[in-house]
């Protein structure tokens, strides 16, 4: 029976697409246990940086799911985990293949080597979509290629690439992207995303360098802008706006640990790994060129508002990715030329 490599792959990304913009610094990435060739035995994603990575977590899950009262089950430390899998593997994964969206890392950092778990718990295949851009972290092909394992490399390239792009972005240079949510006729006003989708945005809110926002949406909707749903870090916030002067009750400026920047040049940002920008349709339009992402949350619902009809904007952009918070749909949109 042939082996649609591309099936388990694609399940590997959906997956690591749960996750992405959530493990800043680190990559979003994927992986798949799969057992004598059908057979799924795990589906995870490598979650917070200094958590386990995707595959330690695939893993785990695989092993416990013929052996769920197993001790490995009270281990979540990525060391602990390693060195338990190594002892007491008894070639339970030689003939399983793994799909990973990202080359295995080959160095020990915040957590240890994926690729040497690997060369010691000899799986029959490696199918991997992306080599790992990253000089410090990669090698991880060479260590299984040396092990004598079978390395599968570029499987849904394309796709995997562009689950990658925003680390590719943020290692280099910058990576911004503006965060929207509207109903499906396209209004922006007021409050519309469902609490899950929020708790989404605050967890990314956790992890950002910086958060942009407009200063007419500041002075009308008198935000707060940090990240109270999962009880996380509020980020710093650079307004953008020509007039200085605000209402000193708006609570965004009230939060304690937190730098609020009140600029007249939005160009400001780039001084910055990793931004979020928060607004509507005008500031969307003055930054489309600077823009590597667009996150669009779409309520199912219909309102009579501002939407995309009341601005003339023009702007290119292709969906990379679709899933679903609850019952609101998630659009990753990218520049055509990133």
């Amino acid at each position: 029976m042939k082996i649609d490599d591309n099936f388990f792959m694609k399940l590997a990304i959906d997956e690591a697409w749960k996750y992405q913009l959530l493990t800043y610094p680190n990559p979003a990435v994927g992986c798949v246990v799969v057992k004598n060739q059908n057979e799924i035995l795990a589906i995870e994603a490598h979650k917070e940086a200094g958590q386990p990575h995707a595959e330690v977590n695939a893993l785990k899950a695989a092993f416990l799911k013929y052996y769920p009262n197993d001790v490995l089950k009270t281990k979540n430390n990525s060391f602990d985990i390693h060195e338990y899998l190594i002892k007491n593997h008894n070639d339970f994964f030689n003939d399983c293949t793994i799909y990973v969206t990202l080359e295995p890392c080959n160095h020990i950092g915040k957590t240890p080597a994926c690729a040497n778990l690997l060369k010691e718990l000899k799986p029959q295949r490696v199918v991997i979509s992306n080599e790992d851009t990253n000089k410090e972290a990669s090698g991880g092909i060479k260590t299984l290629n040396d092990a004598n394992i079978d390395v599968v490399l570029g499987c849904m390239k394309k796709e995997g690439y562009e689950l990658l792009l925003p680390f590719i972005k943020w290692t280099r240079s910058s990576f911004i992207f503006f965060k929207m949510a509207q109903t499906l006729n396209g209004c922006i006003d007021g409050k519309i995303s469902a609490n899950s989708s929020q708790a989404y945005v605050h967890a990314i809110r956790d992890k950002l360098d910086l958060l942009a926002i407009g200063g007419n949406t500041v002075r009308t909707d008198k935000p707060t802008l940090d990240a109270r749903y999962i009880a996380g870090r509020a980020p710093n916030v650079l307004i953008y706006s020509q007039k200085k002067v605000f209402d000193n009750t708006i609570p965004l400026f009230h939060i304690p640990n937190r730098e609020v920047k009140i600029s007249d040049n939005i160009l400001d940002l780039l001084d910055h790994k990793f931004v979020m920008v928060e607004g509507g349709y005008k500031l969307l339009n003055l930054l489309k060129e600077k823009l590597d992402y667009i996150v669009l949350i779409v309520n199912p619902k219909f309102r009579f508002g501002m939407n995309i009809e009341d601005e003339n904007i023009d702007i290119d952009f292709e969906i990379i990715h679709e899933n679903f918070i609850g019952n609101e749909k998630i659009i990753y949109l990218k520049k055509l030329d990133s």
